[in-house]
């Protein structure tokens, strides 16, 4: 191995593999460290260094010199080779390693492989990478050879080899689609300011304009929709909503919950909540589906948001100041301002800081730690009832299921008059049973909402519940009822 060629290989390795000519360098070296120690014993004090200009090598063992053709030659070129390669191969994997982890949370796109157990092999320009089935969109279907876009999730070292690991689950995916599709993203003129996804269902995007004479809203739904429109069908038909930002809360909020009108925002600072009002006919649009709609929003605007209408937040108001008043070392007086403050339930104040308790009411340290730990109590008890208003519930449920199968079982079928009356005897007991049915589910419903009453302060159930204590579990849940 003379000069010119370390030179060579040094160049070459540098072009092909795309690493630094020092890591080669140091590589080539450390290889001939190496395989002198074998030759000369580890103990051995081997100094190994190659001149970056020409290509010469310079070796000491113990202090002395070595001749280079002795060093290269006599000391086993094949170790040498061995342990240069293994080197190359660990800078080669620390150079895919850095190229990828810049790209995290960048979009990539890619050819999937194989595509076996719910995850898919994605050939990348220059690794393989992994899309788990965890990082898919739900109900989404991939297949060999299709080019699939996503964003790279994670990257980590294994062994010798780089793991990448992508998404189409992650809301990263829907801004690199944003500005992908949609120039004045691109350009910053709109800025995407907050996001939140539910993959394949549901996705919120804020944005605002630095340009007056641009519209945020309208530039990123394009003429007719066809801008959102390619968002949505990349995404396999996940809905998108797109919100117009504002810094304050009271707009913002209403804009997150559209298409739902809203009549009022109250911030309640100390709890980081919004208490949302609307009217009745709009509750279950606020709310939306399984509560996905206010639960985006939620994550959009950083607030916890609670949905109420106005009725249900001046009974809200009425149970939470009797149920504070009702706690020892709480007056009327401080009830109402923390009522202000938006605690209205034993469950609020349970969590709220004893210095701000304090300083609310001008107690002492030892009074609010009591209150808190009074709070702490009645929201427990609370729970168990409200829990088993739940179980009641659910074997309501169950009762009701089994009167609709045996119902489908005494279908009327043709026959004679005896059949006839008996199909009779049996559809007035299915009625009864009907009846029996509808009977106890509006006595669970009004169990429910006990149950919820209490959860919120209702100063019957608290009572109820400080009786529990010398009755059973059984005679404490009536007397909370």
């Amino acid at each position: 191995m003379n000069p010119q060629e370390i030179l060579r290989i040094v160049d070459a390795i540098h072009r092909d593999k795309n690493i630094d000519k020092e890591i080669v360098f140091e590589g080539i070296e450390a290889a001939l460290v190496s395989a002198a120690k074998k030759h000369y014993g580890e103990e051995a004090d081997i100094v190994v260094k190659i001149d970056r200009e020409d290509g010469s090598i310079f070796a000491t063992h113990n202090g002395e010199v070595l001749d280079s053709e002795e060093t290269v030659g006599r000391i086993g070129a094949q170790t040498a080779k061995q342990v240069m390669i293994q080197k190359i191969r660990e800078a080669e994997r620390d150079a895919l390693y850095d190229e990828y982890h810049e790209l995290l949370g960048q979009m990539v796109s890619g050819v999937i492989q194989r595509y076996e157990g719910g995850a898919a092999t994605v050939q990348l320009a220059n690794v393989e990478a992994i899309l788990p089935r965890g990082e898919q969109i739900p109900g989404e279907t991939h297949h060999v050879n299709e080019r699939v876009r996503t964003t790279v999730f994670e990257v980590r070292k294994a062994g010798s080899r780089v793991k990448v690991i992508l998404s189409r689950a992650r809301p990263q995916l829907v801004q690199r689609l944003f500005e992908q599709e949609i120039p004045e993203i691109a350009d910053g003129v709109i800025q995407i300011r907050a996001m939140a996804r539910e993959p394949g269902y549901r996705s919120k995007v804020a944005v605002s304009s630095s340009d007056p004479r641009v519209d945020c809203v309208g530039a990123c739904v394009g003429v007719r929709g066809n801008r959102i429109k390619n968002i949505v069908d990349e995404l396999a038909g996940e809905r998108i909503d797109i919100v117009r930002w504002d810094e304050n809360l009271e707009v913002l909020i209403p804009n997150a919950l559209q298409p739902a009108e809203v009549e009022q925002v109250i911030l309640c600072k100390m709890l980081g909540r919004g208490i949302v009002l609307v009217r009745e006919d709009q509750l279950s649009l606020a709310i939306g589906r399984r509560g996905q709609n206010v639960r985006l929003a939620s994550k959009l605007s950083g607030w916890d948001i609670e949905i109420m209408t106005q009725d249900e937040l001046a009974q809200a108001i009425d149970r939470a100041v009797v149920g504070f008043s009702s706690l020892e070392g709480i007056e009327e007086e401080l009830a109402n301002r923390l009522v202000e403050e938006g605690f209205l339930s034993y469950d609020d104040l349970s969590i709220i800081e004893p210095d701000a308790l304090v300083s609310m009411g001008n107690l002492s340290e030892e009074t609010a730690n009591l209150i808190i730990e009074q709070a702490e109590e009645r929201a427990e008890q609370a729970e168990a009832v409200a829990a088993e208003a739940r179980k009641q519930k659910r074997e309501q449920e169950r009762l009701a299921e089994m009167a609709a199968e045996a119902g489908m079982k005494l279908a009327p079928m043709d026959g004679d008059e005896a059949d006839d009356s008996v199909e009779t005897d049996d559809s007035n007991e299915q009625e009864d049973t009907s009846e029996d049915i509808q009977a106890d589910g509006e006595d669970d419903h009004e169990s429910i909402e006990d149950a919820r009453y209490a959860a919120e302060l209702d100063a019957r159930a608290v009572e109820a519940a400080e009786d529990a204590s010398g009755n059973s579990s059984e005679e404490a849940s009536e007397t909370a009822t």
